[in-house]
């Protein structure tokens, strides 16, 4: 007997008029059609000519139809004399994009007559109801569709902690949401596998699926195949299985096993000898048992997984509790059926989330360094380079997990910047795991190194609290008319949910706004729903629906279009809908490093240089350019690039390998390496090696090993060339004048005399200018500069070669064309300078700084109790610093493109940042990222300000560059007013002695004056609040360059001002002048940067910040006396 389909039943099961199937036609979502023939009936029911012998039933696109009997029957359809119970199995179906459509499949029994005997025959049903088993075979069909039919009313719920409960009677579901739109609903028990396989097997499978092997998975339970194929997957997250997936193969179906490519397929159990007989290369897994074998050896000869990370999976995995009755054998029993299932949800829901987290845990582990081998840029990976960073033992598995295409699509996520799972436990845990990097000298006898993954916290398992809400009982009809009754009465429980919130849960409020949206959507409440919409703003961007946004809006008719500009919520979501360009499709392309193949001009040498890491600045690049094609034609041969990439490598090498004696080691600081060693010379203190490192130069002293500090790069005093006579020749020397030593310290360096000198030269200087200027980036950037020397010394090999190294001598240059003199009383007020453009190829300008104190109510993280300085970029990029340590806490937070203009710290644990278009980006402290905006202003919002009279209600006011201001509700984020000044650019708002001043220049306030001044005035405005006709007092200020910005500072104002006369070799051209306020004189003129000052903040009123335009890009740090 041969399984067909007799029934396809598929939504919309609501009858409905013509005229109401008219209305509602263009909301159907495409489905092609099943072209079927008819049962044969009997000649009364016989169809007319006119009805055809044919019927179209809509299917869902991505079921097979044809293949459907067999994977319900996969072990064929049968025929027994004695009644079974009832089983089930499940179904994945797969498309090409990877999408998935997933079934369950009852089989049961049903006595049938037969040669006047009764047998029992095998049927099936695409849906599991508990009326089904006392059902007559002919109402099945009706109770299916009755079931299938009120399901289609149930709304998916968005990603969040928003479940939905509804009822279909006796039972009552739960229907989970997605914890983040990365992630599937979990509804599945994770603990299986683990019940199935020990941790150190279920390791071995999880090797095989990443390095892509051919897996078939066995057992004697079809429903056990999927849900061991599933759960599988699961823990790859963020990982996803690319190749062909069949959990269910039928025994028709044996033949796909013999395909070349990687799988994941589940057979019965029966079929284990003639699949391990028939087929070669395949991963064996029998899932009753727990082994693992191959099809020709019965262990697995592959790669394992590191070990560092396996052990630390192991160990977490000691800890999981997968035994119900163990866990819960200490509570007292439940005799209520309905509080014994919700404890079992719990219970179940805290296992999974403890599982997901290890094998999350398990892949960050693994994959955790790949980002730093990553050309974000240029969407380049160094695989080279990557596999050398990784011990030997372990070379072999990444080798093959690099090649695979799960790997592929890892990197275009990373190269994208996708801030998923994987990268959220890959930063919180960075800091631990540098903290707790140990010497791996003192690992040598450990059977497992970098401990630092070890000693981690167990992970945090508290999963977050969930909201349940419960849908209305279904009507008892679903005609039309019902439906709309039940959708509108869902409409108005989700509209009590949302007040019941308001601003107390705004992720909650969010999730019930989305679902009241969805139901409006189906009532065609098409200006309601994008109202609701709109909300997702001011709650939740995370969660906002786009495409269907667009869809809406594209749908309005005229009626409603005129409705919609009468309302500005809703004007202004139009208008942003209908202005917003289309969406370029993402570059996701990944490259591997090639060097080049043809002759490089600057650009394309620029583009190489960056690809392959070996600097980014395109001004060192350019010199770079000019050192490598010197005296030639302005090209590089890509021999000679060869040449210099490989020498650059061999010293990257050759700095990692130096041997230093252990007492050598002791003497130098934390994080000091060699990165240039000479080869054995005479000097004035013996025979030896000089070793550079990045703070000074020392001997290392031939014969018996030992250190000896020839000096550090701040004490040299002098540096030149000399010769020292050898019998009939003279042999060039080098000598080092230090203020440490009176004697002078001189080495016989012979033909590297002049690579030394220029070394050490560019060294010294670079030294001197990181301590004149507070900035250590000057000695990294030397650094760079001395390794950039050497390589191209070592690659042109001509008498050249010195000339030509001598364009990256930069900061030398400097230093002896421009005299390195920074005043006195900048020196002294100077604290420190950061770079927050250091992972940029080009300095950008500092917009705005933002200080926000330390959150001692935060999640316990010493980077959430520390203060931070928030720094907005060009193009809408936001840094965040640690201010205690002055390191970076987030490299780039994108909001939007456009420059942002303002920003202010809210007691909420908030930032808001107004924008040139014209949102206002709410910035979560905590998470670091923006999940809120605020889209009231029609113009680039140009002011923030905060009125904490009424403590702890604060009033937040906005204002726009077309006169508008609106006062806010920090909590509800709600507008309360708004009123519009009638002026050409306001620039600015502040709040003064409960009192709004509104200016179009930059405003800052004096106890009882207040003082202005214009972008291109030298004059300082002082003016009495009470008398507003004149100023009381006009201060001139020094030099000729206008004001950008001021601030007040205790009882000083500090005032930025522009770049006097352009950048010239980093001389500082921008001036911070303090003005004291009592005596109404300028009280230091100091000097800041080498371009013009944006923006000045205050911290705590002990430091004064200042950030610069692009040709400076940097933060100086100033102390407040």
């Amino acid at each position: 007997m041969e399984p067909e389909v007799l029934s396809v039943l598929a939504p919309p099961f609501v009858s409905r008029t013509q005229a109401e199937s008219e209305m509602l036609r263009s909301h159907g979502k495409l489905r092609r059609s099943f072209i079927r023939k008819k049962r044969e009936l009997p000649p009364s029911a016989a169809p007319t000519p006119s009805q055809g012998g044919i019927e179209d039933v809509s299917v869902p696109k991505n079921i097979d139809l044809m293949a459907l009997p067999q994977l319900c029957f996969p072990g064929g359809l049968q025929v027994t004399s004695e009644q079974k119970e009832e089983q089930f199995h499940f179904l994945v179906f797969t498309d090409i994009l990877g999408n998935k459509t997933h079934g369950v499949v009852m089989q049961c029994y049903r006595p049938i007559l037969y040669n006047n005997k009764i047998s029992s025959q095998h049927v099936c049903s695409v849906l599991l109801l508990i009326q089904l088993r006392t059902c007559r075979l002919s109402d099945m069909e009706e109770r299916v569709k009755e079931f299938a039919a009120k399901l289609t009313l149930v709304p998916i719920p968005p990603p969040g902690q928003l479940h939905l409960m509804f009822t279909i009677r006796p039972l009552t579901i739960i229907l989970p949401s997605r914890e983040d739109k990365d992630h599937p609903v979990i509804d599945l028990d994770l603990h299986l596998p683990f019940l199935c396989f020990r941790p150190q097997q279920l390791l071995q499978v999880l090797s095989c699926l990443l390095q892509e092997q051919r897996v078939v998975l066995f057992s004697a339970d079809w429903a056990r195949l999927t849900l061991m194929a599933e759960s599988l997957l699961l823990f790859l997250q963020p990982l996803l299985w690319q190749h062909p997936y069949v959990p269910v193969l039928a025994k028709g179906m044996l033949d796909f096993l013999m395909a070349p490519t990687a799988f994941l397929m589940g057979c019965h159990l029966s079929h284990f000898a003639d699949v391990s007989a028939e087929t070669d290369d395949l991963i064996l897994i029998n899932i009753d048992n727990g082994s693992l074998s191959t099809s020709t050896f019965d262990t697995v000869n592959l790669p394992d997984i590191p070990p560092v990370a396996a052990h630390c999976f192991t160990q977490r995995c000691k800890l999981l509790r997968i035994h119900l009755d163990l866990d819960q054998c200490h509570h007292a029993s439940c005799t209520d059926i309905s509080e014994q299932r919700a404890q079992r949800r719990t219970w179940q829901r805290s296992l999974n989330n403890d599982i997901q987290r290890i094998a999350l845990e398990l892949i960050v582990n693994i994959f955790r360094d790949v980002s730093s081998h990553l050309n974000y840029e240029h969407r380049v990976f160094h695989s080279e380079e990557f596999l050398k960073t990784r011990e030997p033992a372990e070379q072999l598995f990444y080798k093959k997990v690099l090649e695979t295409h799960i790997f592929h699509s890892f990197l275009k996520d990373r190269l994208n910047r996708k801030m998923d799972s994987f990268a959220r436990m890959e930063l919180s845990t960075r800091s631990e795991i540098e903290d707790k990097i140990i010497d791996k000298e003192n690992l040598s006898n450990l059977p497992s190194s970098p401990l630092c993954f070890l000693s981690l916290p167990a992970p945090n398992t508290t999963p977050k609290p969930i909201k349940v809400f419960k849908l209305p009982d279904f009507p008892a009809s679903l005609s039309f008319h019902s439906v709309q009754s039940y959708y509108i009465e869902l409409i108005q429980q989700l509209g009590k949910a949302i007040f019941s919130v308001q601003s107390e849960n705004p992720a909650m409020l969010a999730r019930y706004y989305y679902l009241r949206g969805l139901i409006n959507t189906l009532c065609s409440r098409r200006l309601d729903a994008l109202s609701d919409f709109q909300n997702l703003n001011k709650t939740d961007t995370a969660i906002f629906p786009t495409s269907l946004v667009t869809w809406l809006v594209d749908s309005l008719q005229r009626d409603e279009r005129q409705q919609a500009q009468r309302r500005p919520e809703l004007k202004r979501l139009i208008l942003k809908v209908d202005n917003e360009k289309p969406l370029v499709e993402p570059d996701d392309h990944v490259k591997k490093f090639q060097l080049p193949c043809k002759p490089l001009y600057q650009e394309e040498f620029m583009r190489c240089v960056q690809e392959c890491r070996i600097v980014r600045d395109v001004a060192t690049i350019q010199r770079l350019f000019d050192a490598l094609t010197d005296s030639q034609p302005k090209q590089v041969d890509p021999e000679l690039f060869r040449v210099f990439y490989t020498f650059w490598k061999e010293m990257e090498a050759e700095a990692q390998d130096v041997n230093l004696p252990s007492d050598v080691i002791d003497r130098l600081d934390n994080n000091e390496c060699v990165y240039k060693l000479s080869s054995c010379v005479k000097t004035s203190h013996g025979v030896g090696k000089i070793a550079m490192t990045q703070k000074r130069l020392f001997l290392l002293t031939e014969g018996r090993p030992g250190f000896l500090e020839i000096t550090k790069f701040r004490d040299i005093q002098e540096v030149k060339i000399t010769s020292v006579p050898f019998l009939l020749v003279r042999i060039p020397s080098l000598r080092i004048q230090t203020s440490r030593r009176p004697e002078v310290f001189e080495a016989n360096l012979k033909t590297e005399t002049e690579l030394w000198n220029l070394v050490i030269k560019e060294m010294w200087a670079g030294r001197k200018m990181a301590d004149q200027h507070k900035d250590p980036q000057y000695m990294t950037q030397a650094l760079t500069n001395v390794l950039l020397i050497d390589a191209v010394t070592g690659c042109l090999q001509n008498q050249r070669s010195i000339t030509a190294a001598s364009k990256l001598a930069y900061f030398d240059k400097i230093r002896q064309e421009v005299p390195m003199i920074v005043p006195k009383t900048t020196s002294e007020t100077l604290k420190h300078k950061i770079n927050p453009s250091l992972d940029l190829a080009e300095p950008q300008t500092v917009h705005v700084l933002l200080y926000t104190p330390g959150q001692l109510t935060g999640t316990g993280k010493v980077g959430d109790m520390n203060p931070k300085l928030w720094v907005a970029l060009s193009g809408g990029k936001v840094v965040v610093f640690d201010a205690a340590s002055w390191s970076m806490l987030q490299d780039c937070i994108q909001l939007g493109q456009s420059q942002l203009n303002c920003m202010i710290g809210l007691v909420q644990e908030q930032v808001w940042i107004g924008s040139q278009d014209s949102v206002i980006y709410i910035i979560d402290t905590h998470s670091m990222s923006s999940n809120k905006q605020l889209t009231e202003h029609r113009h680039e919002v140009t002011g923030l300000t905060v009125d904490s009279t009424f403590f702890p209600s604060l009033l937040t006011y906005s204002c726009s560059r077309d006169g508008m201001i609106l006062q806010w509700d920090s909590s509800s984020l709600k507008v309360k007013r708004q009123f519009l000044l009638s002026c050409d650019y306001l620039s600015s708002i502040q709040i003064h002695n409960s009192a709004l001043w509104c200016c179009e220049y930059t405003l800052s306030p004096l106890s009882p004056s207040f003082n202005q001044c214009c972008a291109d005035s030298v004059e300082l405005c002082l003016w009495h609040t009470n008398n507003h006709r004149h100023p009381f007092k006009i201060i001139s200020l020094p030099g000729s360059s206008g004001v950008t910005c001021m601030i007040r500072v205790k009882d000083q104002i500090w005032v930025g001002r522009s770049d006097a006369g352009g950048q010239c070799n980093g001389q500082l051209s921008s001036q911070v002048l303090v003005v004291d306020i009592e005596s109404h004189t300028v009280a230091k003129e100091l000097q800041a940067h080498s371009d013009s000052i944006q923006t000045l903040c205050s911290a705590e009123d002990r430091y004064v910040l200042s950030g610069s335009a692009c040709r400076d890009g940097k933060i100086a740090i100033w102390k407040v006396e």
